[in-house]
């Protein structure tokens, strides 16, 4: 060997930028336990996302299966009050939601058969209506009012309160009527259309509305 391969020999000995078998192995064991641990990361992530998938499939099961709810609270009832419960319950069964209307105090009287297709507007403190208190006051004026009503809703082929009851119990509206408000008018369960759920009381009504999705108060 030459002096200077002897020389360049030395230096690469003592150079400490080149690794030697020693280091090499230590490294390339550093190399494999950071394989290794990554290997086990990668796993455990992909056990957790098949569990989450599996979670999410569970739950869209769960709302697929099981329709959103509607409760209504009808306490109204004049000509004007019984529509918008019936509407909006008939309207939300067609979508597939789950609709209980719980009629109480006046609002039982749009459950009345008989009382149902006698309901009275009063023009009397009412803003909308074209007229003066003063004149909305006078006797039988509530009878005009009532009327002129009645016909603007036969004009516009808009159906009747029966008829928005009977539409309500054919896709499956619960029409429950309080009991508490039967047993103080003194009604009978025989007054009220076939199919109305007699004999629920707050009790029912309040659990019902914490299951729900949508309450309403009308």
């Amino acid at each position: 060997m030459s002096t200077d391969d002897t020389a360049a020999a030395e230096s690469a000995a003592d150079d400490p930028s080149e690794p030697d078998a020693d280091d090499t192995a230590e490294l390339d064991a550093e190399a494999a336990d950071t394989v290794g641990t990554s290997a086990d990361e990668v796993a455990r992530l992909e056990a957790r996302i098949d569990e989450l998938e599996s979670e999410l499939s569970t739950v869209r099961n769960e709302v697929d299966g099981d329709p959103q709810k509607m409760v209504i609270i009808a306490t109204k009832g004049t000509l004007d009050m019984a529509y918008p419960p019936l509407i909006l319950a008939s309207t939300a069964a067609a979508f597939g939601y789950d609709v209980t209307v719980f009629h109480t105090f006046w609002g039982l009287e749009i459950l009345h058969e008989e009382h149902s297709k006698d309901l009275k507007l009063s023009s009397v403190g009412n803003p909308n209506m074209p007229m003066p208190n003063a004149v909305a006051a006078l006797p039988g004026m509530d009878a005009v009012t009532t009327r002129l009503m009645g016909k603007r809703i036969a004009d516009n082929d808009v159906a009747s309160v029966a008829e928005l009851i009977e539409t309500s119990l054919d896709v499956g509206v619960d029409l429950q009527a309080c009991q508490m408000t039967i047993d103080l008018l003194d009604y009978d369960e025989a007054d009220f259309y076939d199919g109305v759920t007699t004999g629920v009381g707050a009790a029912s009504a309040f659990q019902e509305m914490v299951d729900a999705d949508i309450q309403l108060l009308v």
